[in-house]
C-alpha cells in the first residue's frame, strides 16, 4: 500500500532545522529509507507464511506488514509470528531474509531524489552514518547495489547494539562512532519505529512516506514528512539550513 503525500510541512520544521547550524552530520536509515525494498520483504513474508500455513492459511495484507512488521527488528517479529516458539521464531526470520536477499539482487533501486540529496551532503563535508535494524548482509547488498559503500563513514546495525530500534541505542551510537553532536544532526527514516528512535535520541527526524501510511509516521513525532528526496519541502529546509549557518566545515 502506498501512501499518500504529505500536503503540508509541519508546523515550525523550518525553525527546528535552522537550529541546527552549523550542521556535522547526518544520518540515514536503509530499509525503505535509501531504496524502496518493503515490496521485497513483503514478498517474502507473505509466501513464506503461506507456506506454513500463518493465519489458518489467510495470507497477509500489505496493512498487516505495514503494522506489525515494517521496521521491526526480527527479534520483535520472531515473537509476534511466533509467540510460543521464539527459536522457531529466528529461524523464520533468518531463512526470510536470505529469501529477500534473493529476490532484491540487483532490483534494488535508490529512492528518488537520493543523488541529489547526496550530492549535497559530500558538497559541505558532512559526516554521515547508514542506522538499520537490517541484519548486516542485507545492509551490505543494499548499500552495495546502490553505490553506496563508499559514502558512509560507518553502518550500525540493530542487532549490533545493546539495543535495536525503537531504541535510540543505534543512533547514539552512530553519533559516539562519528564524534558528532545531536545538535546538529538530523536523520532520514520511513518506519515509525526508526522515527520513534531518533525521536528518543534526541533528532530531529524526516520521515519518508514511499510506503508506511502518513498517520501511522505522524504518531511517531516526525519533524517533516516528505514524499521522497525529491520533494520541494526536503529542499525549503535544507536551503533555510544553508542560510542559518551551513556546517562545520563550510559554514555560508
Amino acid at each position: 500500500m502506498t501512501a499518500s503525500s504529505p500536503q503540508n510541512s509541519l508546523p515550525n520544521s523550518k525553525d527546528v532545522f535552522a537550529g541546527l547550524a552549523p550542521l556535522e552530520a547526518v544520518l540515514f536509515d536503509v530499509d525503505g529509507t535509501l531504496c524502496d525494498s518493503d515490496p521485497f520483504h513483503y514478498q517474502a513474508f507473505y509466501e513464506m507464511l503461506q507456506e506454513i500455513g500463518f493465519n489458518g492459511g489467510v495470507p497477509i495484507t500489505e496493512d498487516y506488514y505495514i503494522e506489525n512488521i515494517a521496521g521491526k527488528h526480527n527479534d520483535d517479529v520472531a515473537r509476534l509470528l511466533f509467540p510460543d516458539d521464539f527459536e522457531r521464531g529466528l529461524k523464520f526470520t533468518d531463512d526470510k531474509e536470505a529469501m529477500f536477499r534473493r529476490l532484491a539482487a540487483e532490483k534494488l533501486k535508490p529512492l528518488g531524489g537520493l543523488e541529489k540529496v547526496k550530492k549535497w551532503v559530500e558538497d559541505r563535508g558532512l559526516k554521515r552514518a547508514a542506522v538499520t535494524n537490517a541484519p548486516r548482509p542485507n545492509a551490505e547488498l543494499m548499500l552495495t547495489s546502490l553505490g553506496l559503500t563508499d559514502f558512509f563513514d560507518v553502518v550500525i546495525i540493530g542487532n549490533e547494539c545493546e539495543h535495536a530500534k525503537p531504541h535510540p541505542a543505534p543512533y547514539l551510537k552512530a553519533l559516539e562512532i562519528l564524534k558528532a553532536s545531536k545538535d546538529h544532526t538530523f536523520i532520514f527514516e520511513d518506519s515509525a519505529s526508526g522515527i520513534k528512535a531518533g525521536v528518543a535520541a534526541g533528532m530531529p527526524v524526516v520521515g519518508i512516506t514511499i510506503r508506511n501510511p502518513e498517520h501511522l509516521l505522524l504518531e511517531a513525532k516526525p519533524t517533516l514528512l516528505i514524499k521522497d528526496y525529491a520533494d520541494p519541502k526536503l529542499w525549503e529546509v535544507l536551503e533555510e539550513l544553508d542560510r542559518k549557518g551551513g556546517n562545520s566545515t563550510n559554514a555560508a
